[in-house]
């Protein structure tokens, strides 16, 4: 991996803010468009799947920006990783910030990816997710 790219991780937030437009979709598309290895885990595609799905669902999308958007998600800059964070980081960053459970999952393996990647930024939109993130050097 060439190490003068920057690193950045993406959560469901940030990904959704690409696929579809919202508030943050400006300042998303602009991280897309950067040279960078792009971090895509599991967790954040079936996030993502499940939310652009319930949205075709529920009609609040035409089926073509649907598909549009699923089209993106599997050719957009993300590189796709199968991991899972430490377990004492989970556990240690648990005991620290009051996260959902998808949400410090997340934290943790950007944290757990960082001693790997000391470059490693972390995106996300999540106002609670953003401050730990902040806190953990991942922003």
């Amino acid at each position: 991996m060439d190490n003068d790219l920057p690193v950045i991780y993406w959560d469901a937030s940030a990904i959704l803010s690409v696929l579809f437009k919202d508030s943050h979709s400006d300042v998303a598309t602009n991280w897309a468009e950067k040279d960078a290895v792009h971090f895509l885990t599991t967790l954040a595609y079936a996030e993502v799947c499940a939310v652009t799905s319930r949205m075709q669902k529920e009609m609040v999308l035409s089926d073509l920006l649907i598909e549009a958007g699923f089209e993106f998600l599997h050719q957009g800059p993300w590189r796709r990783l199968a991991i899972s964070p430490e377990w004492d980081i989970t556990r240690e960053l648990s005991e620290k910030w009051f996260l959902r459970g998808a949400d410090l999952w997340h934290l943790a393996t950007a944290k757990s990816l960082q001693k790997e990647f000391p470059e490693l930024i972390m995106l996300t939109f999540d106002s609670r997710l953003e401050a730990a993130a902040n806190k953990e050097e991942l922003i």
